[in-house]
């Protein structure tokens, strides 16, 4: 089942519970998906689905960081919010653990000795913990793995 088939259930379940953060949330969620359907002239797929919701998990941290630095905590427990709405239509996200491993296998097969070669490796992980892995943990990691080699 698609991922808008999903949004579309959820929202007729959040307008009838009335639940306006989730069915905001909902409604921002099948209009970014809309929307790269109509630049895409097609369906997306689960993959270019999954980088949609990706960019939008992306942008709900990255707010959440910006307000909690600018001692907006109104706005930063809206942001909390929003953030877990999104999670339930995200995969299961990789324990740090699991990120270290991928990573470390990169840095074995690309060769990579130096953080020099942090392009290289990041190349070959990122395809496989998209949408599974906030990019900046798995960027913070790399660094230390690439400077311990």
């Amino acid at each position: 089942m698609s991922l808008l088939i999903t949004l579309n259930d959820d929202i007729k379940v959040a307008m009838k519970a009335k639940d306006k953060e989730t069915l905001s949330v909902l409604r921002m969620l099948k209009a970014a998906i809309q929307n790269e359907q109509i630049k895409a002239g097609r369906d997306l797929d689960g993959e270019e689905e999954l980088t949609v919701l990706s960019r939008e998990m992306k942008q709900r941290r990255d707010s959440l960081s910006e307000f909690e630095k600018a001692g907006r905590d109104d706005l930063a427990d809206k942001v909390k919010i929003e953030i877990a709405i999104v999670e339930k239509y995200m995969p299961k996200q990789l324990s740090e653990e699991e990120i270290r491993q991928i990573v470390q296998t990169a840095i074995d097969q690309t060769g990579a000795t130096s953080p020099n070669e942090f392009g290289k490796v990041m190349g070959v992980v990122m395809p496989k913990v998209k949408g599974k892995a906030d990019g900046n943990q798995v960027n913070a990691i790399a660094k230390e793995l690439l400077q311990e080699n």
